[in-house]
């Protein structure tokens, strides 16, 4: 993968990581239930975001980097289901996107996985 792949996805992870401190409540509510404190859990998988994206950008530090953020999609899926199957009053289109972003996820751990 060329450097262009690899700022586009480090950017992506510093703006998606700066989201959860910026809008923490957004995050609060994809939380499952079954979880316990879903604020520090949202600071927290916010910082890895960002550590791990940072860590992209350094050649001895990549690996680190792309593994982090594979185990970061990983560790998030559940909140993506959640999403999905959490409210019952979702329009139409809403649940279809939700619907295609699980297979996203995939394509986004393919991605980080070019940087190993």
């Amino acid at each position: 993968m060329d450097n262009t792949s690899l700022y586009i996805m480090s950017l992506m992870y510093i703006l998606a990581g700066l989201l959860h401190f910026w809008k923490p409540k957004a995050y609060i509510k994809i939380i499952p239930d079954y979880l316990p404190y879903h604020l520090a859990l949202v600071y927290l998988s916010g910082a890895f975001e960002i550590l791990f994206a940072l860590l992209l950008l350094f050649p001895k530090t990549q690996s680190v980097g792309a593994w982090g953020i594979i185990l970061t999609l990983i560790g998030v899926f559940p909140a993506n289901i959640y999403m999905l199957t959490s409210n019952k009053k979702k329009k139409a289109w809403y649940i279809v996107i939700l619907w295609i972003r699980l297979p996203i996820q995939a394509l986004l751990i393919y991605w980080a996985w070019q940087f190993i």
